[in-house]
């Protein structure tokens, strides 16, 4: 074997790596968010809202923390697939996995469309061309009524049971367990795009733009198809949401959403794989309960929160639990 079939493993070894190379703490998220489901059995709901926003996270962190894409913009991809599924469930697709599935398509095509034109540049303009695109997509709503429901939202929406006997019903039980269905195989799809040779370029690009260009690496090609996957999978997160709640509001394209998600991401970790799994419910459990008792304030404890977490675990929590970890390794060698 010569040193460059050396340098890259192949597909049969890259999913050997991951079969033996899981840990067996990666079930944890898993059973804590079955176990959840049955002792806190009144927020389900919120569950469920978790379960989805993970999702979106999850796809935002293939863009930011692995292709090292500063992106405002992840929300129009969102909302893409959240009214592209609401869309086709009004005028009659209402079976669940394939209304979602073309909705991903949807935005994935949105993604490649808009991704080809915002990869051509570089830097804050990057920044500011997703922006760009968040707001044209949130006009293009607002001024398509007739397909949207403009200010009012697409309403009307009604799902048929998931695989035929799973209603989706008012307590949110069938919602959370498909959502977390979907996620689950979303992670498994991520987990091994960023372990592949794909991912590792990706990574390359990032820590190392212009040797990356000098090893012969297409850096364009290989961003446009991480923002095209990251648009779909983002896409399919809004089509859960709109298929959950029956409803898609013009705030699943807005700045707002892209923002938050962002910052979702930054508290659990970016480029960590399991920093949406951790930051995603720690800002939404704190947003439920500080809300419930400042409501007028609570955006202001957020903030509070969000600085100290920079200031004191930089990297994110994930980032200060590795640290602490291997502090209490060296003392106890």
């Amino acid at each position: 074997m010569s040193a460059p079939d050396r340098a890259v493993p192949s597909a049969r070894s890259v999913f050997g790596r991951l079969a033996f190379g899981v840990k067996p703490w990666e079930a944890l998220p898993w059973a804590v968010a079955i176990a959840c489901f049955f002792l806190f059995p009144g927020y389900v709901p919120l569950f469920g809202q978790i379960v989805i926003m993970t999702l979106f996270a999850l796809s935002l962190d293939i863009v930011v923390g692995y292709a090292g894409i500063v992106t405002l913009g992840h929300a129009a991809l969102y909302g893409t697939g959240a009214y592209a599924s609401g869309i086709l469930a009004v005028h009659g697709w209402t079976e669940p996995i394939s209304n979602a599935l073309c909705a991903s398509l949807f935005a994935a095509l949105a993604g490649f469309i808009t991704g080809a034109v915002v990869l051509r540049a570089h830097g804050f303009i990057v920044v500011m061309l997703t922006l760009a695109v968040t707001v044209t997509f949130y006009e293009i709503a607002n001024h398509t009524g007739q397909w949207t429901g403009g200010d009012d939202g697409l309403r009307g929406i009604d799902m048929s049971p998931v695989l035929g006997r799973f209603e989706f019903d008012i307590y949110g039980d069938t919602a959370f367990f498909y959502g977390l269905a979907v996620l689950f195989v979303a992670f498994v799809f991520v987990r091994l795009l960023v372990n592949s040779p794909f991912g590792w370029s990706l990574k390359g690009i990032r820590e190392n733009l212009g040797r990356m260009h000098a090893i012969g690496c297409p850096v364009y090609w290989r961003l446009l198809q991480a923002y095209t996957i990251a648009a779909g999978l983002a896409g399919l997160a809004g089509a859960l949401q709109a298929q959950t709640t029956q409803y898609v509001a013009l705030r699943a394209l807005s700045f707002d959403l892209s923002g938050d998600v962002l910052i979702m991401l930054i508290i659990g970790g970016i480029g960590r794989l399991y920093g949406a799994f951790i930051g995603v419910p720690i800002y939404l459990l704190a947003q439920d309960k500080l809300s419930a008792q400042d409501p007028a304030n609570w955006y202001f404890w957020m903030g509070i929160m969000l600085i100290v977490i920079v200031l004191f675990a930089r990297g994110g929590l994930l980032a200060l639990a590795a640290r602490l970890t291997e502090l209490v390794r060296r003392r106890w060698r």
